[in-house]
């Protein structure tokens, strides 16, 4: 069995596949999280043929009964888990965009509640439901992938560079996660388990575009890091290439 078990939500492309990939040089098991067995099972080919110890589970984010179903497999499988990147999201529109979507005046409720129920509700019970195996790990890792447009510094910063980049539901939905960060790495800061947000940059995905500046492989880089920090590593930050961002 391989030293660490780390689970990737959403992992069968994009910036998940990108982090279960780079987890390789750390000696992880990585299981990815698919909505689509098929397209998982595809994924973690590729991930064995780059050398990853990989196995995929059918997830779906958006099914609560999944959640148990998780906490099932990695309790009968190890007993425990270690890390736990929360990567699955949605955008809720097109970057860059000036549809009703993104603001916040117009967006429609029921794609708030929708942005809202993938990208912070889900992640925080799923964690939930996991938490109890963090607790069994020498050393949890919990991995919640927000974005730099969820910082509301920034956001209201007029000489800020995201100031017009403005998505309501989107950059709500991850202040909210943000949140959830502060507030649960509070929680278990008598525990080995460490909380933090990522900001991966703006990276070319299918969510990101192909205007995006940063590949893939810098995308996964903050992820990759605070997933397997140190012992005397941070708790309760916000992060992008080991920066820490303002909230």
């Amino acid at each position: 069995m391989a030293q660490k078990i780390a689970f990737i939500t959403g992992g069968n492309r994009g910036l998940g596949f990108q982090t279960a990939l780079d987890l390789k040089d750390a000696g992880v098991k990585v299981v990815i999280g698919s909505r689509d067995l098929k397209q998982g099972e595809e994924a973690v080919a590729k991930l064995r043929a780059a050398s990853v110890d990989a196995d995929v589970l059918q997830f779906d984010i958006t099914k609560p009964a999944d959640y148990q179903r998780a906490y099932d497999y990695f309790n009968s499988n190890y007993g425990r888990l270690d890390i736990l990147v929360n990567n699955a999201g949605i955008a809720g529109g097109n970057f860059p965009g000036t549809g009703p979507e993104h603001r916040a005046s117009d967006v429609p409720v029921d794609l708030l509640h929708k942005v809202f129920e993938t990208n912070f509700f889900a992640p925080v019970a799923l964690t939930k439901t996991l938490l109890p195996l963090l607790k069994k790990s020498p050393a949890g890792r919990i991995v919640n992938l927000s974005s730099i447009l969820g910082s509301l510094t920034l956001q209201a910063d007029p000489k800020s560079p995201i100031y017009n980049a403005k998505s309501f539901a989107y950059d709500a939905s991850k202040t909210a996660l943000n949140a959830f960060t502060v507030h649960l790495a509070y929680e278990l800061r008598d525990t080995k388990i460490k909380v933090n947000s990522a900001h991966p940059g703006w990276v070319k995905t299918d969510m990101g575009g192909e205007q995006a500046p940063m590949e893939l492989s810098d995308g996964s880089k903050t992820s990759v890091a605070l997933a397997t920090l140190p012992d005397n590593g941070p708790t309760g930050g916000y992060f992008h290439l080991g920066q820490p961002l303002p909230w």
